[in-house]
């Protein structure tokens, strides 16, 4: 019996010429396409979402160099097994006056000392260094291995690249159908759109799918008919045609979700999309990216908090109804859970975006933070201690002390509220936007009381 490889495996591309993908570096006068030109090859890290063909671009690099290709995982191997590689490149560059391409998979996943142990090889060219990512190797990546590779960024595929890769699938199919069986094997033409879109992007993804697929086709009824890009109605109406059906890629896709990394660069991307959607005041965006989250496995509760910090971060005192708006979508959440709970947290999303902002309270709050941590603790001025017991009064806790409800306006104008040795600082400055345009008018005034009380203790 023959042992079992993956269609993902034997559709590997076993020359650039075959690789789908990656035009921005391998186009005419791209990248690495100059690298091949020029013949000088040098270490490099591959940074892209997964099944974008980062493995298969090292082996092919490997190949069209010339270099022995030595191959490991951060998840699998460790230190040991990088001197075993170590040894088999400088053996055989000795032997078969050969280099080595060494590929690390899930680069990221090595810690500082690991990542360490390349830099002596990589720079006295025991071999040639390509490590693959899903995450930013700005964050995960040591320096000192950064400063020795060239980051690439590796795009998921475009549809047109899936389809590529697809007919080519169902070709290796159909031959092995032919020859097993002598079945022809087509592809019902909405079940190829359902298999590309659930894809999103990931080849891999597209060909287990379609693999998986492959076992519920059925033979074709007798005078019925599919539509498909490559098989005409003569051909369907004679025997042994096994055709793959839309009902039947849904019986794999079913469930799967969109692109998404609860823990990467995804996840970081996505919602920083969304924090900027509401900033910029476009609720279509925003609830592109709270559904696109959401779809993608994010924790919904996580997203509440998002919006409710989003509500005083970017709206503040512009609206306050926000910040109730979304505190109460959070509520609701919980109450409803999924998928009843997402609409609220959509309703927040939606009314957040379109609300008007100011930032004037976060900003106030940086400078006010920024202020505790330089100058420390002064003392709390006498006239605002509290004086429950006769100790404290007669210490003068609290005396001279204005109750502002007594006063006219309820304003104790000319009163300070700061510590003694510290000047008074105007920490929060309203926009003319939204309710700030009233808040701001009256902060306008209270000055213009502090001003005529403080000038008439100065006369």
């Amino acid at each position: 019996m023959a042992l079992y490889q993956p269609l993902s495996d034997r559709l590997r591309p076993q020359t650039l010429q075959e690789y789908v993908g990656q035009t921005h570096l391998l186009g005419k006068n791209r990248a690495l396409s100059r690298m091949f030109a020029s013949g000088t090859l040098h270490s490099m890290v591959f940074w892209g979402p997964p099944g974008t063909g980062k493995t298969t671009l090292a082996r092919l690099i490997a190949k069209q160099s010339d270099l022995q290709f030595i191959s490991l995982s951060a998840v699998l191997d460790g230190v040991k097994q990088v001197r075993e590689a170590v040894e088999k490149a400088k053996l055989h560059r000795e032997q078969f006056k050969q280099g080595t391409l060494l590929f690390v998979d899930e680069v990221h996943r090595f810690n500082k000392a690991q990542q360490d142990a390349f830099l002596p090889f990589v720079e006295d060219g025991t071999f040639v260094f390509i490590g693959a990512t899903t995450e930013n190797p700005s964050f995960e990546l040591n320096n000192a291995l950064l400063s020795r590779a060239r980051v690439y960024v590796l795009r998921s595929l475009e549809e047109d690249e899936l389809a590529a890769v697809l007919e080519r699938a169902i070709l290796l199919i159909s031959d092995d159908f032919q020859t097993s069986a002598g079945l022809s094997f087509s592809v019902e033409q909405e079940a190829k759109e359902l298999l590309l879109q659930a894809a999103d992007g990931d080849a891999r993804r597209l060909l287990n799918y379609i693999e998986q697929a492959t076992d519920f086709a059925e033979p074709l009824e007798n005078n019925e008919t599919i539509e498909t890009n490559e098989a005409s109605a003569e051909s369907q109406e004679s025997a042994g045609l096994l055709v793959l059906t839309l009902d039947h890629c849904k019986e794999v896709v079913q469930g799967g979700v969109r692109r998404f990394d609860k823990g990467g660069e995804a996840f970081y991307d996505q919602i920083s999309a969304l924090h900027k959607s509401v900033r910029g005041s476009d609720p279509n965006a925003a609830l592109y990216w709270l559904v696109r989250m959401l779809d993608g496995g994010a924790d919904a509760r996580y997203l509440a908090r998002r919006l409710i910090r989003m509500a005083s971060e970017e709206i503040g005192n512009a609206d306050p109804k926000a910040l109730q708006i979304a505190v109460n979508a959070a509520e609701a959440y919980e109450r409803l859970g999924s998928p009843e709970g997402d609409l609220a947290l959509a309703h927040a999303a939606s009314y957040l975006a379109v609300a008007p902002k100011s930032n004037a309270a976060y900003m106030a709050y940086k400078a006010a933070l920024a202020d505790v941590k330089e100058h420390g603790s002064y003392d709390v001025p006498l006239h605002l201690r509290n004086a429950p017991t006769k100790l404290m009064a007669d210490l003068d806790y609290g005396k001279g002390y204005r109750y502002a409800h007594d006063e006219p306006e309820a304003f104790a104008a000319g009163e300070s509220y700061f510590p003694e040795d510290m000047p008074e600082r105007d920490y929060y400055q309203p926009v003319e936007r939204g309710l700030e345009i009233k808040i701001s008018a009256k902060m306008s005034r209270l000055r213009d009381l502090n001003q005529h009380a403080i000038y008439k203790r100065r006369s």
